[in-house]
């Protein structure tokens, strides 16, 4: 049986020997580089761990030329996989942002999805405050304007109300918006979220970037494609 040194997720041992009991290959890059996961059980605790490992060299690429050749292999597989990870609950399906969002939007929020995947409330709630604050900040106008003053900028939630009493978001979203409080009085800073706090901004945070992003690209493809047969047929 194939076997594998790795630190032990379970119980902590380090550099503890674990049995290959499954292989899975999941995945292939540039033609050679399997990625797999391997069911494996810790010989200190007695329990599994599932690594994600991906083969380590070209070279390699016919050592494991069909199913089972891995578990079957009578070796540290060590030498021909680096450990990449292990299956846990940041693994969990967490939501996936928005459609055609910017890069920096898109990263933020992909954060958010999986802190609150992984139970960390706190930390996905100052995620999703930062992409309302990303995707509102440039909505506010450059100079002066009635009722707009530095600390209104500043703060997320009077930059919201804001936005709503000036008609720049869409009034709909209003109810939803009270999920951000003024002052970072949301438990983000005090480190007091629960889950429904985090569920509460996400959900915010979804609609806003939708309205403010996905929508308006959907539609300018659309309009595109529409003058795009126009020509077509012309």
């Amino acid at each position: 049986m194939a076997m594998l040194v790795a630190d032990c997720s379970r119980c902590g041992a380090r550099e503890m020997t674990f049995d290959v009991r499954d292989d899975l290959h999941f995945s292939t890059d540039f033609g050679w580089r399997r990625w797999s996961e391997l069911f494996c059980v810790c010989r200190a605790c007695f329990r599994s761990t599932t690594f994600i490992v991906s083969l380590k060299h070209y070279d390699y690429r016919e050592t494991f030329p069909k199913k089972g050749s891995v578990v079957s292999m009578d070796a540290a597989l060590n030498t021909f996989f680096d450990i990449q990870g292990h299956v846990s609950l940041r693994h969990e399906a967490a939501q996936s942002p928005p459609e055609h969002l910017p890069d920096n939007l898109k990263a933020v929020f992909t954060e958010g999805a999986t802190c609150l995947a992984v139970l960390c409330w706190n930390a996905a709630g100052t995620m999703f405050r930062l992409c309302i604050d990303l995707a509102t900040r440039p909505r506010l106008p450059e100079g002066e304007a009635p009722g707009l003053n530095s600390r209104v900028r500043r703060d997320l939630g009077l930059r919201l109300r804001w936005l709503f009493d000036n008609n720049v978001l869409p009034q709909d979203l209003l109810e939803l918006s009270t999920c951000v409080r003024e002052d970072g009085d949301d438990g983000a800073h005090a480190g007091t979220l629960q889950r429904e706090d985090a569920q509460d901004l996400l959900d915010f945070t979804n609609v806003l970037l939708d309205r403010l992003f996905t929508e308006p690209e959907r539609l300018r493809l659309a309009q595109k494609r529409r003058a795009d047969r126009r020509t077509v047929g012309s």
